[in-house]
């Protein structure tokens, strides 16, 4: 019997849950069985070797189980960002023993426990995989193919920055739900007539916020660019001037920052070696009422934009990719991630984390001089504007 797993791995987009049914729909037309495979990677971490399967990590899956579940956003396999490769010990399950802890330990203090991930689909008689996630979870991934897990991967994060692919899932519904939420603020903006500075997730890449400004004809601060904050300062005190109603505002990826200043991170770093970053809008928020004199408000718009139902787009690429998946693994390919490429829908390596996140080219896409997303030259750009990806 041919038995394909399903697992979702880092943060929740919307969308994960069309392309867990769209998975069960397809496998079960090809007589497959489907296992969905609970909290990411934890759910072949944490789960006993040899014991009955356990509902808390995998489940089985069918189409009747699976059929309104994409009407509603978040993952019902849940989620998680362990990474197998470099378990910190207070992580471990509680299954494996102190006696057998040394043969997983690596030179770096961590646990590598990828014997168990290798025994646990052997036991639950998984032949396929498919893994959802952005780089972090599909860097492991890329890691277990080379133990011969055939697998294909499905790009999600609503960063839009794995490396390969043009679009990633959840990526429409952050940009949509961002208009909306920008939108909204601007009658108490006007009324008060302040200068709005809204914060979204954007580590590495400012796609997020590139494609709000975009939209909201906004200007923009992104982790690809380096900025004056004098610049910002006078261009956002221009944009008051002209505004009938007195107000203007910026779009700040998580990452941004000006000239002479750092983004501070603090706390314990997670699985993959990310600390939180300190709230860039905040400090932006500060420093521009200090050099402006005009009030600010500040709206962290980061949670705001992964939670909910996917939009149309979101729901149709996660569909699609799902589908491509199967039929990749179904043909006898692996070890690949679907992917948009030219605008149309492909499949490319794994992304390898060493390579970094795909960011925006600043000369192409954004004007350095105004702060903002570049709007000529797009002809013969793909939709979601950009060099098109190849190869």
């Amino acid at each position: 019997m041919t038995r394909v797993g399903i697992l979702t791995g880092g943060g929740d987009v919307p969308g994960l849950n069309s392309v867990i049914k769209s998975v069960v729909y397809r496998a079960t037309e090809l007589g497959w069985e489907a296992f969905g495979i609970r909290h990411g990677w934890q759910g072949l971490t944490h789960r006993a070797p040899g014991a009955e399967p356990d509902p808390e990590y995998v489940r089985p899956l069918d189409r009747r189980g699976t059929r309104a579940i994409d009407r509603t956003g978040g993952t019902v396999l849940h989620t998680s960002r362990t990474n197998p490769v470099r378990m910190p010990e207070k992580d471990l399950p509680e299954h494996l023993s102190k006696a057998d802890r040394p043969r997983f330990q690596t030179d770096e203090g961590r646990y590598d426990l990828t014997p168990l991930v290798l025994s646990n689909l052997e036991a639950l008689g998984i032949t396929h995989l498919v893994a959802i996630g952005g780089d972090d979870t599909l860097s492991y991934a890329a890691h277990l193919a080379t133990q011969g897990v055939p697998l294909v991967a499905i790009p999600k994060t609503m960063d839009n920055d794995v490396a390969g692919t043009e679009y990633c899932i959840g990526f429409s519904t952050a940009v949509t739900r961002a208009k909306e939420l920008i939108n909204r603020q601007r009658t108490t903006l006007g009324s008060h007539e302040r200068i709005g500075v809204f914060r979204i997730f954007g580590r590495n890449a400012g796609f997020s916020a590139w494609y709000a400004a975009y939209v909201t004809s906004s200007r923009c601060v992104i982790p690809e660019a380096p900025f004056e904050l004098s610049l910002l300062a006078s261009l956002l005190t221009e944009d008051r001037r002209n505004n009938p109603s007195s107000y203007a505002l910026v779009v700040a990826s998580e990452g941004a920052v000006w000239t002479g200043a750092s983004v501070e991170e603090f706390g314990e770093a997670d699985a993959y070696g990310h600390r939180r970053k300190a709230d860039v809008g905040f400090a932006l928020a500060e420093e521009l009422k200090a050099m402006t004199g005009v009030e600010t408000v500040h709206s962290d718009l980061t949670y705001d934009l992964r939670s909910g139902d996917p939009d149309a787009l979101d729901q149709m690429v996660a569909t699609t990719f799902a589908n491509v998946a199967v039929e990749l693994l179904a043909d006898g390919v692996h070890g690949r991630m679907t992917s948009i490429q030219g605008g149309r829908y492909a499949h490319a390596p794994l992304p390898n984390r060493d390579g970094g996140a795909r960011r925006i080219e600043v000369e192409a896409m954004y004007n350095t001089q105004r702060l903002r997303p570049r709007y000529d030259s797009r002809l013969g750009m793909p939709l979601l504007l950009g060099r098109p990806i190849t190869g």
